[in-house]
């Protein structure tokens, strides 16, 4: 199971510099904004990675987009089993040829699956010798990061950590409290599958192409009961709560609430069955308070869920 540092075989060395742009170069491939292409190549930083996300030989690990395999390798060296999520088929295709030269004595605990990762689901990412993923850990594409987080949470629910690197900016975002200036949609919906912190910045230089941005880690530990997890429909429902509220974020709530209930006397008669005063506003709730909101509107038959079509 997870743990505090990962410990590595010692089976797969990181690829450096020259390796990741002789491997580039071999295949033709151009890093595109497009899909959010820095491929890091940096051994320490990608050791880094890994040993913050505590990951051990009983866990499977979900990586999405693993480019060349810079991060997929020391993954091999302290996981169980990789599952490498891959958008582009050039890459994918070569991915199993560099572990098999590289760390051949760990190359039947990868699988490879060609899909896109917001568009992947949770049954794609299993079969046979593949068990449950337990732990996320992946260098995000910038332009997709927060999406692609939340779209593989809610589809694995088996996931005990994620440990992802963002944009630093979007890393701030996702682990705000309650009252910062950044707190927002990202934050909340990050919090209701776990507890989020920052857990490191990273910089611009061990990135090919160097990108314009500074990095940061971000670290999510799933709650071990979270009271509110009941299923798909019920994520949906606090969700909707949240993006409703932070869409007229300077409103009160009984006013940023008052088209998702129907009216602003059905937003006031929920939050104030969920014990949340009508007059705050969203970036002054926490998560729970969120849920609270959706499972009173439940209660009382409020919300888009309860009107007719």
């Amino acid at each position: 199971m997870t743990g505090p540092d990962a410990t590595f075989r010692g089976q797969a060395e990181p690829l450096g510099p020259q390796e990741v742009r002789a491997l580039a170069g071999e295949l033709g491939i151009k890093p595109t904004k497009t899909l959010g292409q820095n491929f890091v190549h940096d051994a320490n930083t990608v050791r880094k990675i890994v040993t913050v996300s505590g990951v051990g030989r009983d866990d499977t690990v979900i990586e999405v987009g693993p480019g060349l395999g810079s991060l997929t390798l020391p993954l091999l060296d302290a996981a169980g089993h990789v599952v490498a999520v891959e958008i582009d088929p050039v890459l994918a295709e070569r991915l199993p040829r560099t572990v098999a030269e590289r760390a051949p004595g760990l190359v039947d605990a990868l699988t490879v699956v060609g899909a896109d990762a917001l568009a992947v689901s949770g049954a794609d990412l299993v079969g046979p010798g593949v068990p449950s993923p337990t732990a996320l850990v992946a260098n995000l594409p910038y332009n997709v990061s927060v999406p692609v987080l939340l779209h593989m949470l809610a589809e694995v629910p088996t996931l005990r950590t994620a440990l992802v690197m963002v944009q630093l900016e979007v890393a701030d975002r996702l682990a705000a409290a309650p009252g910062s200036r950044v707190y927002g949609v990202p934050s909340v919906k990050a919090g209701f599958f776990g507890t989020v912190r920052r857990t490191g910045v990273v910089g611009r230089n061990v990135f090919w192409p160097v990108p314009n941005v500074e990095s940061g880690l971000v670290r999510i530990d799933a709650h071990p009961e979270a009271p509110w997890d009941l299923g798909e429909a019920h994520r949906r429902r606090v969700f909707s709560v949240v993006d409703a509220a932070f869409a007229q974020r300077r409103k009160t709530l009984r006013a940023a609430l008052s088209g998702w209930a129907g009216s602003g006397a059905n937003a006031e008669l929920a939050l104030t069955e969920a014990g949340v005063d009508p007059k705050a506003r969203g970036e002054q709730l926490t998560t729970a308070d969120f849920v609270r909101i959706a499972e009173a509107a439940a209660r009382l038959g409020i919300g888009p869920a309860h009107r007719e079509p």
